[in-house]
């Protein structure tokens, strides 16, 4: 148990997806209080039921909506916020940008402007690399400008500029985190090119890759990501760095290719991928410097891809047999 989060009063947004469920299991065993904000009335999943909802107090209600926000954060007297939620998919952003940008863009504003008017005392809003678009010089760092293209960088992008204008406008204690691609065991949206792959593998399928295979993106274990979002939060006011983004990555970057090559290695399969070609609006090369978060905070990934990757198969294997 962390002494830090012992009985702090933290909301967090995106509580049931893939990121907020890691968020909200590792702060439980810290000794947070924890509130989580859920979408709809309904919890579709009885496994999330059971291990969490048991745990934290659960406030239904949407992003869009600021006094659901509002009310949650007083209600409960929060001192920390991470707002982890969004619009996550990339494909789903070129097919619908405006429920992309409602979700992030205006879902982000809504948190900000909920905190500027309580008293919070550190915010953590989940960004992306995506939030940098395309550059011709690799590793991104965090002088990079802001300038995504297509509608979900776009997106991040905007949510990220927003964010900051909070801390230099009205002194907002938040502080931003840049990922990459996160993966690990649990993320059950079968979009993402991990889970994807290793579904179609246990199913003895050919693994499908809509893009040509080459672009380039950076791959962050799921409990690296956790502990970075903790990290920066517990050291905002001690090393005064609010308003500040930090990278996190174990700067290993890989092509989709190599990814889908070392997930067949690591599954033993002779499958060959399909390659579709067929990926549009996405940046060719992305990937991110985290010497800041190193030098500044002391930060680390536990987990080299290999490692994680090989955590990802084992939970994957088990569930799909869980399900017979």
């Amino acid at each position: 148990m962390k002494p830090f989060w012992k009985d702090r009063n933290v909301f967090v947004t995106g509580c049931t997806g893939f990121l907020g469920r890691y968020l909200i299991k590792e702060l439980t065993k810290s000794g947070a209080n924890i509130t989580g904000l859920i979408r709809g009335k309904g919890l579709d999943s009885s496994t999330f039921q059971e291990e969490f909802c048991s745990k934290i107090n659960v406030v239904h209600g949407r992003l869009e909506d600021l006094s659901v926000i509002q009310e949650a954060l007083k209600k409960n007297a929060i001192d920390t916020v991470f707002h982890v939620a969004a619009q996550s998919i990339v494909g789903t952003a070129n097919q619908n940008p405006l429920q992309t940008f409602e979700t992030n863009i205006r879902g982000t504003w809504n948190v900000l402007e909920a905190c500027r008017h309580h008293p919070v005392k550190r915010v953590i809003i989940a960004s992306s690399e995506k939030s940098y678009g395309n550059h011709s010089s690799l590793p991104l760092d965090e002088s990079f400008p802001l300038q995504g293209r297509y509608p979900y960088d776009v997106s991040k992008s905007c949510a990220d500029l927003i964010t900051q204008t909070y801390f230099y406008t009205y002194q907002l204690p938040v502080c931003i985190t840049r990922f990459g691609n996160v993966f690990g065991d649990g993320d059950l949206n079968f979009n993402r090119i991990i889970p994807q792959v290793i579904r179609s593998i246990i199913h003895h399928e050919s693994p499908v890759i809509k893009s040509d295979g080459t672009f380039v993106r950076d791959y962050l274990y799921v409990e690296d990501a956790i502990h970075a979002m903790m990290l920066l939060a517990e050291k905002i006011e001690e090393l005064g760095i609010a308003g500040e983004p930090f990278n996190f990555s174990n700067e290993n970057p890989l092509s989709v290719l190599e990814v889908v090559t070392k997930i067949l290695n690591g599954m033993d399969s002779d499958l060959q991928p399909i390659i579709l070609n067929l990926a549009t609006n996405e940046t060719q090369r992305q990937y991110l410097s985290a010497k800041k978060a190193r030098d500044i905070l002391g930060w680390k990934p536990i987990f080299d891809f290999d490692t994680g990757l090989k955590r990802t198969i084992d939970w994957y294997k088990e569930y799909f047999t869980s399900l017979g």
